[in-house]
């Protein structure tokens, strides 16, 4: 009887103990390994991380990582080649003690493929004698790295382009001569050399442009107070400018002088044209008459020789207007008026005998 309850109370226990969170482990540039247990959320256990390589003893962290005082991380030594062997790890709750530390289940790990490496260093851009445009870049590693480049011109997207084995370089051909070339880098160990999943984070940003001048590691700059101040003296000063402008009709305007408006019903015709006040008397003088003249037909008027030859007659036509006839007007003429002219004819001026 006392074994069915001590067996019962096992199962029990085993129901009611909350599963641990997965644990992740990564290998940071061949120095250290970084295992996490955070990834679904802060744990509300402070959990006890144990580790082990091969066939060789688990051992308790050292170097926790801590969030809110409690354990999420833990921070280990990494020993030459480690990640080509098993590794293993175990999270036990030490408040429980339902579950003992032998009966906790052992997580393996591929250390080969969990790799991260730091980006590379110290990126410089020169022409080449080649009359392309040159990059370069170190790393602490020396090798079985690949290398991947990111590239963009004129702030454009990036262009992910891959770096073909050998020296840590990249060439841009026949660059123009007014483009922005912008380029980072990150590395990863290879395939034959263990291909890692991740690639190193990107490098900083080397520039090359402004008219062919280079630019090393750029970072986000702040813009200087003294330009902040200078736009904002410039904005205050042109608000005050258009304030007095519309309050001050004087220096508005002086500054702004307006522009002359045309009388277009001005009842004097001499303010439409520069003329003199006599020519415009003399010229544009409605007030005249013109004599009407009388026009009739031509008609052939005989004349005879003085000497009474009867064979010689000869015959002429003559202008039978007569601008001696007076026409009825209801005004007196006006004959001191410039185009007035008087002609005096009769019919018998107009016949000659000859």
């Amino acid at each position: 009887m006392p074994t069915c309850v001590f067996l019962f109370l096992c199962l029990f226990g085993q129901i009611l103990a909350k599963k641990p969170p997965d644990v992740s482990c990564l290998v940071i540039n061949l120095e250290s390994i970084r295992c996490m247990w955070n990834l679904q959320g802060t744990p509300e256990v402070n959990y006890t991380f144990y580790s082990r390589s091969g066939s060789q003893k688990a051992n308790v962290c050292a170097e926790y990582l801590l969030e809110k005082g409690t354990n999420i991380g833990c921070t280990l030594p990494y020993n030459n080649q480690q990640r080509f062997n098993s590794f293993y790890t175990k999270l036990w709750d030490g408040n429980r003690t339902v579950t003992p530390l032998d009966r906790v289940p052992e997580i393996n790990h591929d250390l080969r493929r969990k790799v991260k490496l730091n980006p590379p260093t110290n990126l410089t851009v020169m022409n080449g004698s080649d009359m392309n445009l040159w990059f370069y870049w170190n790393h602490t590693i020396k090798s079985c790295l690949e290398n991947e480049v990111r590239i963009r011109k004129n702030n454009n997207n990036w262009e992910i382009q891959p770096v073909y084995p050998g020296p840590m370089s990249y060439c841009q051909n026949l660059p123009s001569s007014t483009a922005r070339y912008e380029l980072q880098v990150r590395v990863r160990f290879k395939n034959y050399c263990g291909q890692s999943d991740f690639w190193s984070d990107w490098s900083e940003p080397v520039v090359w442009g402004f008219n062919n001048t280079t630019v090393s590691n750029i970072k986000n700059e702040t813009m200087p107070v003294w330009t902040a101040v200078l736009y904002v003296v410039s904005a205050i000063t042109l608000i005050l400018l258009v304030v007095i402008l519309l309050h001050n009709e004087r220096i508005k305007i002086i500054l702004i002088p307006p522009l002359p408006k045309p009388a277009l019903n001005s009842p004097d015709v001499e303010d439409w044209f520069h003329f003199s006040k006599g020519l415009i008397k003399e010229r544009f003088n409605t007030n005249f008459n013109e004599r009407a003249c009388t026009v009739r037909e031509y008609q052939p008027v005989s004349r005879s020789d003085s000497n009474g030859s009867d064979s010689s007659r000869l015959t002429t036509s003559t202008d039978q207007t007569d601008c001696s006839i007076p026409i009825a007007m209801n005004e007196p003429e006006d004959t001191s008026a410039p185009f007035y002219t008087t002609v005096i004819a009769s019919e018998e001026e107009q016949q000659v005998s000859v």
